[in-house]
């Protein structure tokens, strides 16, 4: 039998831009995420401490705990890692490190090593005991395989003693203090045996109980950083002895029966590199919660934009802010970059998932290089939409300040962001070759000719990063590196452009005729001209642009600008989210003003002479409605209704505690 077509079951337009931002399976990778933000213990709090906020988020992550089918199957899925850190990274980016941090790095690890030996997790997965992870030292940071922390092999009592041999060795901002309830810990330590060093290597590691570090363990509270409050430490060992099933083993090395250390891998570096494979999935998921915070911060920017109302060209008209091209124009630029972000994440995650063992070492460099410009990207967005929020933007109830000190956690996490596209660099300065760049200018209304600047740019700036090692003086690496490099970091930024940009083209193709792909081929136009434009003297000078093309493009910028700033309020929409989620955030609604509304103002005095009221407190507002007074709601309801509505609340309550918020199709999915 054929089935007539019907129109209004085909994908409307934001959902084909949706599943271009989070990938053709969105209800399934992100589902559950999307919907347990909106949750009644995942709502943004009002105030507290730094300890009471710290204590939320522990709290908070044993309720998301509670609500997965499996804390293992968790960890092994990076998607769903990522997912963890997209949504949860604009809430609470302190549960987001916690969780991070436990999931990927500790559960992670202990999963990925001794495949063939059972090791008992069931704490971990339970959450009777949090993990975290001990690897950067005070004096070792991004050369962690340098680190001095030590693991001396014991043959008469079968185990290792761990120990910190100087201040410099102590182990630098791990979560190990008891907030939150008992801590273990995996710990990278330099595995000595029989006299000889044979590398860093990871090992289980009890810290504390529920109340203080554990005998041979030391951990002390860092001075509080700059973003949300976490319980990062200085913790260091005093001969801690733990047994040899603590070593993480694998082919990179194990202790055996007979007391000797083994080895599949002969290099040093590579089997540091082995143990510590979970920083790859780290990487992914910060570039994963850089995203996340930019979209909502531009996604508040744009609606406070829309109804922001000032004074217009005749004194009795009001109209949004947003109607200014000073204030739409970098907004409408903010948005070619979240999608370009985004796209370049989605390509750097699927590269990984599913490269060769030939191609591995490509798909981790762009992993790597992805993680650094996404989350620097992220804070130029970031900080450009607090500023359009002006004073709103600085109260901590509006939520932008948290995301942009939390950005800068992101920037630093996982390896620093220069240092790892300085390593990329001097990777790719000897591996990169020029491509044939015999065609010379073309028009800027053909998007693989833009396509072929981007290439053009990195081909130029590595060019350049050769021509400046070879004529420094032989004989000095140091110093050929240092003429080099920053044209090499020049070039590793070209190409993390060039690949935004085949992203958004390979997207682009992907969709059918209709709105849909006009609106994305008009974001990698404006995405593809800013970055032209910024390069447009290099392109000139070697024949790629004409002048008057040169000449032109400040006004084909600004014709994109136009075009993307008409669409900008509705490209929000395609974020997905929740409504629930963005009234947390006052000024992402048209009535914010009531947050500061005063109970005792005069304005009130009228409406209830003679009565008095309580102290004036700030309230969070229902985005697009107006909420009435609990009074009015008691009167209208009646002693019965509250009764109903009391046991209605405490029974939804009890059943999301006691079960599992993870429908058939929407759980962590296991990774094939």
């Amino acid at each position: 039998m054929t089935v007539p077509t019907n129109d209004a079951a085909s994908p409307s337009t934001n959902d084909l831009l949706t599943a271009v931002l989070f990938g053709p399976n969105f209800r399934q990778e992100h589902g559950f995420w999307r919907r347990l933000v909106t949750t009644e213990p995942f709502r943004r709090p009002g105030g507290g401490t730094p300890d009471e906020r710290l204590a939320l988020s522990y709290h908070r992550l044993r309720i998301l705990n509670n609500a997965l089918d499996s804390g293992a199957r968790l960890a092994a899925d990076p998607r769903a890692l990522a997912a963890l850190h997209e949504w949860l990274g604009p809430v609470d980016p302190a549960l987001t490190t916690v969780a991070g941090i436990h999931y990927n790095l500790f559960l992670g690890s202990l999963l990925d090593h001794d495949a063939d030996t059972r090791r008992d997790v069931s704490d971990f997965l339970a959450l009777r005991r949090v993990g975290t992870f001990l690897c950067t030292e005070v004096a070792h940071g991004n050369d962690a395989a340098a680190i001095e922390t030590t693991a001396t092999y014991d043959r008469e009592r079968d185990g290792f003693v761990l120990h910190t041999p100087h201040a410099g060795a102590q182990k630098f901002m791990p979560n190990t203090s008891p907030a939150g309830g008992p801590k273990s810990g995996v710990v990278a330590a330099r595995l000595l045996a029989d006299g000889a060093d044979h590398g860093v290597f990871l090992f289980l590691a009890p810290l504390t109980d529920a109340h203080r570090a554990l005998p041979g363990v030391r951990v002390r509270r860092l001075p509080a950083r700059m973003g949300s409050p976490v319980d990062h430490c200085l913790t260091s060992f005093d001969r801690c002895f733990v047994p040899r099933e603590a070593l993480l083993a694998g082919q990179q090395g194990r202790i055996g029966d007979d007391g000797r250390f083994h080895s599949e891998v002969p290099n040093r570096r590579r089997r540091f590199l082995t143990s510590i494979g979970r920083v790859t999935p780290g990487k992914l998921s910060m570039s994963a919660c850089a995203v996340g915070s930019a979209r909502v911060t531009l996604a508040i920017a744009v609606r406070y934009a829309g109804h922001r109302m000032i004074s217009g060209s005749r004194a009795a008209r009001r109209i949004p802010v947003y109607t200014h091209r000073t204030h739409h124009g970098p907004l409408a630029g903010a948005m070619a970059t979240v999608y370009a972000m985004s796209l370049l994440h989605r390509r750097a995650l699927d590269g990984w998932e599913s490269a060769s063992e030939t191609d591995r070492d490509e798909a981790e460099r762009l992993v790597a290089v992805a993680k650094g410009w996404i989350t620097w990207q992220a804070r130029d967005v970031i900080v450009e939409c607090r500023e359009r929020c002006g004073a709103q933007g600085l109260l901590e109830n509006n939520g932008m300040t948290e995301l942009v000190t939390g950005i800068e956690g992101a920037i630093t996490a996982e390896g620093d962001n220069l240092a790892v596209h300085a390593k990329a660099a001097a990777e790719m300065l000897f591996s990169a070759t020029d491509r044939d760049t015999a065609d010379g200018p073309g028009d800027l209304d053909d998007p693989a000719f833009l396509g072929r600047l981007f290439e053009a740019v990195e081909d130029l700036w590595f060019t350049r990063a050769r021509t400046r090692m070879s004529a420094a003086p032989p004989g000095d690496p140091l110093g050929r590196w240092n003429a080099a490099s920053s044209a090499a970091l020049r070039g590793v930024e070209a190409y993390a452009y060039r690949q935004a940009d085949e992203a958004y083209a390979e997207a682009v193709a992907t969709l059918p005729e209709g709105a849909a792909r006009e609106r994305l081929t008009e974001l990698r136009r404006l995405f593809a001209l800013r970055w032209i434009a910024r390069n447009s003297g290099d392109l000139l000078a070697c024949g790629r642009l004409t002048a008057d093309q040169v000449t032109f493009l400040p006004d084909a910028v600004e014709a994109a600008t136009v075009v993307v700033a008409e669409h900008t309020p509705a490209l929000v929409e395609t974020f997905a989210l929740p409504e629930r989620l963005m009234s947390d955030w006052p000024i992402a609604g048209p009535r914010y003003a009531d947050v500061y509304d005063d109970p005792e103002g005069a304005w009130h005095r009228s409406r209830r002479a003679g009565i008095g009221g309580r102290a004036a407190e700030f309230r969070r507002p229902v985005c697009g409605s107006r909420r009435r007074p609990l009074r009015e709601k008691v009167a209208a309801l009646g002693t019965r209704g509250v009764l109903l509505a009391y046991w209605g609340t405490t029974s939804v309550l009890s059943r999301w505690f006691e079960k599992p918020q993870v429908s058939v199709d929407e759980s962590v999915r296991r990774k094939a």
